[in-house]
């Protein structure tokens, strides 16, 4: 894999909450000019992004409901809609994981898919949060997403106590069988990590550590 095929597989990304405008302004201005796929950011800054990034093929992306999914729909849907509208082309959700572990998977079909209805020109990535569910829990979130017609299932917000693994990513990609792809995030640090998880099955990896990881296969290591 060259530097220019795997920068297409990131979601470069930047949520923290403590990060002044200023260090998101170098943060996209570091990175948009090296090949990813989405810079993922703030609702709050989608406009900056947007504007800073023009005409680049990097997209932007952001999350809706994060990082704990406890948003009533109708706020999720605003949240998503308002950031589109902003300039957002790719929206991460993060489903109500209470309903779906309380054994309510329609719930989550419903809500996610009242987005995917609602910004068809978008690509929706649900967001599972794997580390809180039973492998059970995991192909229930999988199978709700892939009814919504998402786009990705994602394992995870990067805030939780634990991020992606290979196990996971493995387990979903086989049981999406190409009716949904599979975002590998959480964790994912170094070059090792991001092929380790493309190989398990991952399509898309979300991570902060997009520029160290494309040096590192640049620099061959």
């Amino acid at each position: 894999m060259n530097i220019k095929e795997l920068a297409s597989r990131i979601d470069q990304t930047s949520l923290r909450p403590e990060a002044a405008e200023k260090e998101m302004i170098e943060f996209i201005e570091r990175s948009a000019g090296l090949g990813f796929a989405t810079l993922c950011v703030p609702p709050c800054h989608v406009a900056l992004a947007s504007r800073l990034l023009g005409s680049s093929k990097t997209l932007v992306s952001i999350v809706a409901g994060f990082p704990l999914g406890f948003q009533v729909p109708g706020v999720k849907l605003l949240e998503a809609r308002a950031a589109f509208d902003d300039g957002a082309s790719e929206i991460d959700i993060v489903m109500n994981i209470s309903r779906l572990k309380s054994g309510n998977a329609s719930f989550v079909t419903a809500e996610i898919g009242s987005i995917v209805r609602a910004l068809p020109e978008a690509v929706i990535k649900v967001i599972i949060e794997t580390c809180y569910l039973t492998d059970q829990e995991k192909l229930s979130a999988l199978e709700a997403a892939v009814e919504t017609g998402a786009d990705f299932v994602k394992t995870s917000t990067g805030f939780a106590p634990k991020g992606a693994d290979v196990r996971d990513i493995q387990m979903l990609a086989a049981a999406a069988k190409g009716r949904i792809q599979v975002k590998a995030s959480g964790g994912i640090k170094t070059l090792a990590d991001a092929l380790s998880m493309l190989k398990a099955g991952a399509e898309r990896l979300g991570t902060s550590s997009g520029p160290s990881i494309l040096e590192e296969l640049k620099r061959g290591v």
